[in-house]
């Protein structure tokens, strides 16, 4: 997912963004934006294996969508962005690959911080954040301190993040509770078990969007994602811009939410 955009590509990059800026959201749909938006970003590795590129280079590549889906979900006014930037099946790929995304996320840490601030962008991570690296860690608490007082856009990187062990961790936690006398059984609630999950302090997400096309949610956060509106598109995520997020809002706008009730 993480990486910089090569020089040689600069060109083409501003007519592109220069299309893509030319996009707007319909006024329906700025009228009913949702609150939340989690991404699950796929298709690096067939993005690169389509273009004769090594999966790196795809990652690379997917950093660029990244650096968009934020700057977008921010000038419109969400305020809650989760990223599903690396799952915990995900230490099972190769290590000269896994290597190579925890560089890059160093990286994209360290040279974003700058830009993220100035778009009032604040940082938090979910996810089993220990099983990092250390340099890793190091740079999220550097970068998260860095934007601790901005009050804008709520940018989650889920890493190292699967809703099984999320649901797991909290179902320990509470079962301690329950044995230190501290809670009853009878106390435990959806709310109270709401407050144990990593996501505690944000709400569930409105809109899920999953690119590539596949049907499925992949151990993403399947508490929160309950009554989540899904939009999948087929477009692969390194090729994920502006137009395509507005078509997921859009999308969004034309849903009726009834959360099991008839409307």
């Amino acid at each position: 997912m993480f990486g910089s955009p090569s020089k040689s590509r600069q060109g083409r990059k501003s007519g592109e963004k220069a299309e893509s800026d030319a996009v707007k959201l319909s006024p329906e749909a700025l009228d009913s934006l949702p609150t939340h938006v989690a991404i699950i970003m796929d298709g690096n590795g067939r993005w690169a294996k389509r273009h004769g590129l090594s999966r790196v280079e795809g990652h690379r590549k997917g950093a660029e969508s990244a650096r968009e889906a934020v700057r977008v979900a921010g000038e419109v006014g969400v305020k809650y962005l989760t990223l599903y930037a690396f799952s915990v099946e995900n230490w099972n790929r190769p290590k000269e690959e896994v290597d190579a995304l925890m560089e890059y996320l160093a990286r994209y840490l360290r040279t974003e911080s700058s830009e993220l601030s100035k778009h009032n962008v604040r940082l938090q991570v979910i996810g089993q954040i220990y099983r990092l690296p250390e340099f890793v860690q190091a740079q999220l608490l550097k970068t998260q301190a860095a934007l601790a007082k901005n009050n804008g856009l709520t940018l989650t990187l889920a890493l190292s993040y699967g809703g099984r062990v999320e649901i797991v961790e909290a179902a320990r936690s509470i079962a301690r509770k329950v044995k230190e006398g501290v809670l009853e059984p009878e106390e435990i609630t959806e709310h109270l078990f709401a407050q144990h999950l990593y996501t505690h302090n944000m709400p569930d997400p409105d809109l899920l969007i999953r690119t590539s096309g596949e049907m499925r949610l992949s151990n993403f956060l399947l508490w929160q994602c309950s009554y989540t509106e899904l939009v999948v598109t087929p477009v692969l995520w390194p090729d994920f811009r502006k137009p395509h997020f507005y078509e997921a809002i859009e999308e969004y706008t034309r849903r009726q939410r009834r959360f099991g009730r008839v409307v």
